[in-house]
C-alpha cells in the first residue's frame, strides 16, 4: 500500500526514475480497486451499459490518469527511455506490448540521465 501512496504523492512528477516495484504496486491496487468499485457501482445501480462503465468507477479513474502517466514516464526513465516512448502505446497492440516489456525490464544499473538509481535511495 505504501508504493501505491507513493505514486500518489508524486501527483504530477514527471521527472525522476521509478522501479518496477514501485510501478507494479501501484497498477496491483488499481485494478483492486477499480474492480471494488465497478462492484459497487453496479450494486447501486450506477453502472451505464451504453457507456460500459459506472460513476464511481470511472470518477476513479479520471482522478488516477495524471498519477498512472506519470508514474509510466518515471518508470521508462529508470529503463534510460524517455518519457515519450509512452506514446507508443497508439499503436494498436504492438505498442502495448512493446510498452508492456518495457515495464518488465530492470531499471538502468547506477545513475543514468534521469538520476540516481531508487534501487539505491
Amino acid at each position: 500500500m505504501n508504493w501505491y501512496l507513493e505514486v500518489l504523492k508524486k501527483y504530477a512528477v514527471f521527472s525522476g526514475r521509478a522501479r518496477r516495484k514501485e510501478y507494479w504496486f501501484f497498477v496491483l491496487f488499481n485494478i483492486i480497486i477499480t474492480v471494488i468499485l465497478a462492484l459497487i457501482d453496479i450494486k447501486m445501480g450506477l453502472f451505464s451499459a451504453e457507456a460500459g462503465i459506472g460513476l464511481l468507477t470511472g470518477i476513479y479513474l479520471l482522478a488516477i490518469l495524471i498519477p498512472s502517466i506519470a508514474v509510466v514516464v518515471r518508470r521508462l526513465h529508470d529503463t534510460d527511455r524517455s518519457g515519450w516512448w509512452i506514446l507508443i502505446s497508439f499503436i494498436p497492440i504492438l505498442g502495448g506490448i512493446i510498452l508492456l516489456i518495457f515495464m518488465v525490464l530492470n531499471g538502468t544499473p547506477g545513475e543514468n540521465r534521469f538520476g540516481a538509481n531508487p534501487k539505491e535511495a
